[in-house]
């Protein structure tokens, strides 16, 4: 049985998530529908990138991941499909795909097969009426050749790669988890080399040393460690980082290296 799973900032209110159901099933009904999430922030195309990063990876090979946070539906921007890491990944050339597109397995392609979406189509609704048929073609065994022309260049969203010189990297936060940790675009393989010899940076606060734990400090203390999703983390075990620093997404966060 296929799966298709789908990550939008459609909600649960209205209907357009169920509307989207409904057209992959009408080409492909034997899927299998997951739902990675709805809940990304409207608009927020760096959310659902980060979404899409740290939970499609955990799918089976041959899943394909239709996703659709599309503040530009109805422009210009192109409609994507291509595979990366034995899945298939379809949704607009925004950015969304930024941290999967480095592992892509051959060509990135643009859609243009209006045969095989919706004859009657609505410059509002894509997902309906074009990412959804293609998703499910896609998954009933259509070859990604057969969907358009590969295309350079699609669109990354800068966020996502630290600076680093010899002895600093300048990164951000690009998450904030409902837990209130900070989660950063710095990897644990960014700081190896520096781990006993760093300071890190964040507003007017600064931490020493790595921890391996929340429980590693005492409950309402701060600490810096590598989460779940292998990112640089500011935490405050017991407690909610984000508040008590005052930081959002895009804040800056430092890393010196200490001679």
């Amino acid at each position: 049985m296929p799966i298709v799973t789908l990550t939008t900032d459609f909600g649960h209110s209205d209907y357009y998530v169920g509307a989207m159901k409904g057209a992959i099933l009408r080409v492909a009904p034997t899927a299998q529908l997951i739902d990675i999430s709805h809940q990304i922030p409207p608009q927020d195309i760096l959310a659902a990138a980060f979404t899409l990063r740290h939970a499609a990876c955990e799918f089976p090979p041959g899943t394909t991941h239709l996703a659709v946070v599309d503040p530009g539906v109805g422009t210009q921007r192109r409609p994507l499909a291509f595979k990366a890491d034995d899945q298939t990944w379809v949704g607009p050339d925004n950015g969304l795909f930024s941290f999967i597109l480095d592992r892509a397995e051959g060509p990135i392609h643009e859609i243009d097969r209006e045969d095989l979406c919706a004859p009657q189509q609505s410059s509002t609704f894509h997902g309906r009426d074009i990412f959804a048929p293609i998703a499910a073609h896609l998954c009933d065994g259509l070859d990604l050749s057969e969907i358009g022309p590969a295309i350079p260049n699609p669109i990354r969203l800068n966020e996502i790669a630290p600076r680093k010189s010899p002895d600093q990297i300048e990164g951000q936060i690009i998450h904030v988890d409902r837990f209130g940790n900070l989660v950063s675009n710095i990897t644990a393989s960014d700081i190896e080399p520096w781990e006993s010899a760093l300071r890190i940076r964040f507003g007017p606060h600064s931490l020493s040393k790595i921890k391996k734990a929340y429980a590693d400090v005492a409950t309402e203390e701060p600490l810096a460690l590598i989460g779940s999703a292998n990112f640089l983390e500011i935490s405050v075990n017991g407690g909610n980082a984000a508040q008590r620093f005052g930081l959002d997404r895009r804040a800056p966060i430092i890393i010196e290296k200490i001679p």
